[in-house]
């Protein structure tokens, strides 16, 4: 591809002020009504509700509650095609945010902003529809579900066939720790990959009275929570990416009985395929040694998840120069890669791709909580920079000369 920043499209960049409006319409309607992972069925009639109401047709239903949309350009010849993913699924998360929208369904939140992707997504679609005659090419918005959990929605789009006819993707992700309106990018190795574990602890109960009769699951579990922290403090170079979380501990049911089986869950965050094979050998060596000097017996599960984000040298300089055009270099940084997991990394491993953030983070409107916290907020004023630079980003890649 060359340059992008002397490759930029006609396309106009001032975004209707209806459009604007509409997006938070849709953030906060999609706030109010979040759906876990493999259950969007509400937010994907939602979404293909607002879109046709744009006047944009040919939307299909994609990876079970998901959609695409094509929004060809007419106004010169390319048969360049670039794809823009937006999560759409929400946590398990019971919202404690204190907004006016806040989710009217128990135990679920929005809160990964997933929901400010989506009304991203539906915005830049609308945008580029009204501008169809300002360039060429195909953009392809793919409103993703199930990025939270198994199965991936990111796999799913790939097994599809969804990105066999694209050239490029992108893809933005909203961020709680960067001053909000700026956008932030890097090459390389972006997000980690994530698999999970099931641990079960066998041991057998006894009365609390003489817990010397039986064997404590309780008390080895909680042993190899400890123990398995020192894999990532004492055994990894800190410059070598890995976090291990023990996420759920359950087990026991009475106050004067030891507890006779225990169950543990949690993630395994990696940054390259050596650490993350090793931090599972590790995983299997500790829980099975801590077992045995305490007289238990252990199972042990670890299910493989998603690859890393890695981000194309190429797509994240289109990204910087498209944010630079769009909304002003100083608005712009280079930011390194974090520690969460996303499964954007199935299309980074298909293409060509980008995984980039916008901040969020503002003190007065109350967004400072991160990811995954009940208290979770987006400033909403950020959001058109992030569809700024997709446009941008998205119309200078397609008129670019190969």
């Amino acid at each position: 591809m060359s340059n992008p920043e002397r490759s930029a499209s006609d396309a106009a960049l001032d975004i209707d002020a209806g459009i604007l409006q509409r997006m938070i319409e849709v953030r906060r309607y999609l706030h109010r009504h979040p759906e876990l992972s493999n259950r969007e069925a509400g937010t994907q009639r939602y979404l293909r509700e607002v879109l046709a109401r744009e006047g944009i047709a040919d939307i299909r239903h994609v990876a079970g509650y998901g959609l695409a949309v094509d929004i060809v350009g007419t106004g010169r010849p390319s048969n360049r095609k670039i794809a823009i993913r937006a999560d759409i699924d929400a946590l398990p998360i019971e919202e404690e945010s204190g907004v006016e929208f806040a989710s009217q369904t128990p135990g679920v939140m929005h809160a990964c902003g997933h929901d400010s992707h989506a009304a991203m997504g539906f915005a830049v679609a609308a945008h580029l529809h009204r501008q169809r005659d300002s360039f060429g090419g195909t953009v392809r918005l793919i409103f993703q579900p199930a990025e939270e959990d198994e199965p991936s929605g990111g796999k799913r789009v790939v097994e599809e066939g969804l990105l066999d006819d694209i050239d490029a993707a992108i893809c933005v992700h909203v961020d709680p720790y960067t001053p909000s309106g700026k956008v932030g990018v890097g090459a390389g190795p972006y997000a980690l990959a994530c698999d999970t574990f099931d641990v079960v602890v066998i041991g057998s109960a006894a009365h609390a009275a003489k817990p010397y009769e039986g064997v404590d699951a309780l008390t080895v579990a909680c042993a190899m929570v400890g123990e398995l922290q020192k894999i990532v403090s004492r055994e990894t170079d800190p410059y070598d990416p890995l976090v291990m979380s023990v996420t759920a501990i359950n087990g026991g049911n009475a106050y004067n009985v030891t507890a006779g089986k225990v169950t543990l869950k949690g993630t395994i965050r990696s940054g390259n395929d050596a650490t993350r094979e090793r931090a599972w050998r590790r995983l299997r060596a500790v829980a099975e040694g801590i077992a045995a000097s305490h007289g238990a017996s252990v199972n042990v599960d670890i299910h493989r998840g998603e690859p890393g984000v890695v981000n194309d040298a190429e797509m994240a300089e289109l990204i910087m120069a498209g944010a630079k055009a769009s909304i002003g270099a100083d608005n712009v940084l280079s930011l390194p890669g974090w520690s969460i997991a996303d499964d954007f990394a199935y299309y980074s491993e298909k293409r060509p791709s980008v995984y980039f953030r916008l901040g969020i983070r503002n003190e007065e409107a109350g967004s400072v909580y991160p990811l995954h916290h009940a208290r979770f907020r987006v400033d909403e004023a950020a959001l058109k920079n992030g569809v700024l630079t997709l446009v941008s980003a998205a119309t200078m890649f397609l008129s670019a000369e190969r």
